[in-house]
């Protein structure tokens, strides 16, 4: 299949192309004044296919060759995904299928290249293809998406005798082979899902193809085709296969993403699926949502989008696996190999089903669910498909009551499992039983975290952080080694359920949640020394990554003044269990070795001072041994002394156990190195995707070496992600970049690294003051302004560190953002001698360790002040230049 966009001129296209061109546009126009004004979702669909049949209708009339009066009888214009539905938006792609029947004639082709063309002038997207009916049915057993788009075939033009032989093989075929097609028609959705999005709670999610989204109310057409013959969800209700109440939300949702859909084409004047934040903004208001006193419109508005692709995936979901229950031998060998428990349940090789029995004892009885729940993670099983439907089906038919002390425990000792505990905590949550136990899940229900650090909403946020910290269980690293060994897991587990919970009430959130968390250690009867320890945890959630992320921690007074705030290695040890699985579960790539490394130096350092004795030996023990390993490396005839100077200035994050060859051969360079030059080198790291770059070189060889790498390195297409300034023994200076390579998807070619370590070593020694032009670009974007809705600020600190003054800069991240920072500290007589880079999707924390020149603390107020103000406007101005420059 083909994709043609516009082609030819104008004043070249037939005329009554242009007159139908002008309609088009002009019924488009038409069409968004009344979706605009209420038209459903559905109905602006159907006239926009309408429109489209009566253009391809009269493009197949002009598209015949002379004498090819005979062609109607004998090709068909069958449209098929979207337009076979009926249900296009303004600007979906028309997907045109050309059968025809007998030989593919020199007539044939001559009409298809017409046909093609005209569809191209008129500005169509076009997906066309000529076929065979036999051909039909061999290609779509190769292709699933193929296969799913023909389930939708509907004529359009042509021959329909020709239309009905094609229609009967294919509906044959595929009711011949359904269940083998269930699988891969699945499977397939699951990919898609995997490329967009495989959970409902994203914050920027694609109406069409994320989980949830409106491709799995077409999974429900297609697999009703497959299975029952019928793609229509009211004629599959009325055959009893479609729940009468799944029905009507999937109707509901239908409207509403449709409808939404429609909005982003009829805004962007083009295709655009993509819910971002600067839409959720502008659709919130067009829905009518306000402001209010706790939640913003938007956060409204996307409490209402989450909850119609809850109940999407949810419908969509069951329907797949109502058709996938095991059948015939697979189901006599799953009650062959199984155990009975208490006369309710029944193990089985892969399920833990109830009985009658236990469909019985279920009803109406929470503490029962949480039973069958706590025993299916200890047998490691799932619940059955057809066992949670009757829990779900009872759980909407009665409120749920406050639990019974009986439920309680339950629910604490299901909170102390590990196997499966995230999915069990998502289905209570689903069930709206979770808040029953935890009551602030109620306010943190689909609640969106309107910034782009957080990938997910705050619900499934808290319960994805419990699932990576049981994920630790099978780490066989220092993570796993602290899980295993936590005595009470449950502790940990109900403070990363409750971290984030108070978020949303317009106030400081870990403050806000230790209130929270100290009243539902209440509710639950927890004990006063787990409780506290719970509070504080949610209280200090964000203080360990704020103190490795932010701060030196060579700076003994850092470390120490983290190990008052601990007060204990186990609390020590929860702390940076729950620090590590919060950040996993912020989203897809946030947890990276950078930070882990910096979160267990800080873990180990303040392990010296909290257990001094402590057999996992001393921090300092460890940086000792591993100094001494990097000499022995060394090679015999050199100036062991300068060498014994460079290992020891190095940072505890440079001494990796597997670097230690690679850090005596930069070394060794930088022996050789003379005064006034630089020495620059990188790697592609294929288990991070990024490039990191090293430079080398003296710390005199020109004022500004910092902002002038951060320029090069924004002026060739890359972003920064972290960066490291060290400075070594006798003045040599060692900075390393974590870089995407916006030029290049993968590992970048051997010569374009080549060419960005030239130009760094070229800014070094060949210095210009000149200002570096910058790519205008940036990744993520769809043209519009970025939606920024948290503050910009810079911040100084002088009571951290005795010797430097920490400024603290966050900003959203924009092309050039780093250099300007950098420059503009450097123009105002600051220099930088350490700086913790980080990003985080759209946002950066940066925090730079500066003096003045002649390297004294920066002490006077109005002074600090001052470069807070230069700082911040260098930043603004960065937008100010964005929107004059060339081209953007």
């Amino acid at each position: 299949m083909c994709y043609i966009t516009d082609m030819g001129s104008f004043a070249r296209i037939h005329p009554e192309i242009q007159a139908a061109r002008r309609r088009l546009e002009e019924a488009r126009s038409a069409l968004c004044q009344e979706h605009r004004a209420g038209l459903p979702g559905p109905q602006t669909g159907y006239r926009l296919s309408d429109l489209t049949d009566s253009i391809l209708v009269q493009t197949f009339q002009m598209a015949l060759p002379e004498g090819g009066a005979d062609l109607p009888d004998r090709v068909a214009v069958v449209a098929h995904s979207g337009l076979g539905r009926r249900d296009m938006s303004p600007y979906s792609d028309v997907d045109v299928m050309l059968l025809y029947g007998g030989p593919r004639s020199e007539r044939l082709l001559a009409f298809s290249r017409n046909f093609l063309q005209l569809l191209s002038d008129l500005r169509f997207q076009v997906g066309f293809s000529l076929r065979s009916v036999r051909e039909v049915t061999t290609l779509a057993a190769q292709d699933p998406v193929l296969l799913t788009s023909l389930i939708e075939s509907r004529l359009v033009a042509g021959s329909a005798e020709l239309f009905d032989r094609y229609w009967e093989r294919f509906s044959k075929w595929v009711r011949r082979w359904g269940r083998l097609l269930v699988g891969r028609i699945a499977e397939s959705r699951r990919e898609e899902q995997a490329r967009y999005g495989d959970t409902i709670y994203l914050l920027c999610p694609n109406v069409k193809r994320s989980r949830g989204g409106l491709r799995d109310i077409h999974l429900v057409r297609w697999l009703g085709f497959v299975v029952y013959g019928e793609r229509d969800p009211h004629r599959l209700e009325k055959m009893g296969v479609l729940l009468p109440e799944e029905r009507r939300r999937l109707s509901a949702a239908y409207e509403f993403l449709l409808k939404v859909r429609h909005d982003l084409h009829f805004h962007a004047q083009k295709a655009q699926d993509v819910l971002d934040r600067n839409e959720q903004v502008r659709l919130a208001r067009l829905h009518g949502f306000v402001d209010g006193a706790d939640l913003l419109a938007v956060e409204q508005f996307m409490r209402v989008y989450i909850e119609h692709t809850a109940d999407v995936r949810y419908a969509s979901s069951n329907f797949l696996a109502a058709i996938q229950r095991p059948r015939g031998v697979q189901a006599f060998l799953g009650h062959l190999f199984s155990r009975r428990v208490d006369g309710h349940y029944t193990v089985g090789p892969r399920e833990l089903w109830a009985n009658r029995r236990g469909v019985a004892a279920l009803r109406g009885n929470l503490s029962e669910v949480l039973r069958l729940m706590e025993l299916a993670a200890l047998a490691g099983k799932r619940i059955s498909h057809q066992t949670w439907q009757q829990i779900r089906r009872d759980a909407q038919e009665h409120q749920a009551r406050p639990p019974a002390p009986e439920a309680i425990h339950r629910f604490l000792a299901l909170l102390g499992c590990h196997n499966g505990l995230g999915n069990m905590l998502r289905r209570l949550h689903e069930l709206r039983v979770l808040e029953h136990f935890i009551p602030p899940m109620r306010h943190a229900r689909n609640l969106l975290q309107f910034n782009e650090y957080h990938k997910y909403t705050v619900d499934e946020h808290s319960i994805r952080a419990v699932e990576m910290a049981t994920r630790f269980a099978q780490d066989a690293g220092l993570l796993g080694e602290l899980y295993r060994a936590v005595p009470q897991k449950r502790t940990l587990h109900l403070a990363l359920l409750l971290h984030d919970l108070g978020k949303g009430y317009g106030q400081d959130h870990s403050q806000k949640g230790a209130e929270l968390a100290l009243e539902t250690c209440r509710h639950l009867g927890l004990g006063a020394r787990e409780t506290e320890t719970v509070v504080r945890l949610v209280r200090q959630h964000l203080l360990m990554a704020h103190v490795a992320l932010r701060h030196d921690l060579s700076n003994e007074s850092v470390v120490l003044g983290f190990a008052r705030e601990v007060g204990s290695i186990e609390f020590l040890r929860l702390l940076f269990l729950l620090t590590c699985a919060d950040v996993q579960a912020v989203g897809p790539g946030a947890f990276t070795q950078w930070k882990f490394d910096l979160l267990a130096e800080l873990y180990y350092r303040t392990l010296d001072h909290l257990a001094p004795d402590s057999d996992a030996g001393s921090f300092r023990q460890r940086l000792l041994h591993a100094r001494q390993r990097l000499l022995s490396l060394v090679p015999a005839a050199v100036d062991r002394s300068w060498w014994q100077r460079q290992i020891e200035s190095l940072p505890a994050g440079y001494l990796q156990p597997d670097a230690e060859e690679r850090i005596v051969s930069e070394l060794e360079q930088l022996a050789c190195l003379p005064r006034g030059q630089a020495l620059a080198w990188g790697r592609y790291l294929p288990d991070r995707g990024v490039v990191e770059y090293t430079v080398g070189t003296t710390d005199d060889i020109v004022p500004g070496i910092f902002h002038r790498l951060t320029g090069v390195l924004t002026s060739t297409a890359h972003s920064i992600l972290s960066a490291q300034i060290h400075t070594l023994a006798d003045q040599l200076v060692l900075d390393r970049f974590f870089v995407e390579d916006l030029n290049y998807q993968g590992e970048p070619p051997a010569d374009r690294i080549a060419e960005v370590c030239r130009k760094l070593v070229d800014a070094l020694v060949h210095p210009s003051d000149a200002r570096p032009t910058f790519p205008q670009f940036w990744r993520g974007g769809n043209g519009a302004e970025q939606l920024r809705v948290l503050p910009e600020y810079v911040r100084w600190d002088n009571s951290t560190s005795a010797e430097h003054t920490i400024l603290t800069v966050f900003a959203y991240d924009r092309v050039g953002l780093l250099y300007s920072i950098t420059r503009a500290l450097f123009e105002l007589g600051i220099n930088v001698h350490m700086a913790k880079i980080a990003t985080y999707l759209d946002q950066v924390v940066d925090v730079f360790y500066v003096t003045d020149r002649q390297g004294r603390k920066i002490e006077e107020p109005r002074q600090l002040e001052h470069i807070c103000q230069e700082v911040a406007k260098a930043i603004q101005m960065l937008d100010a230049s964005a929107r004059v420059a060339p081209g953007v």
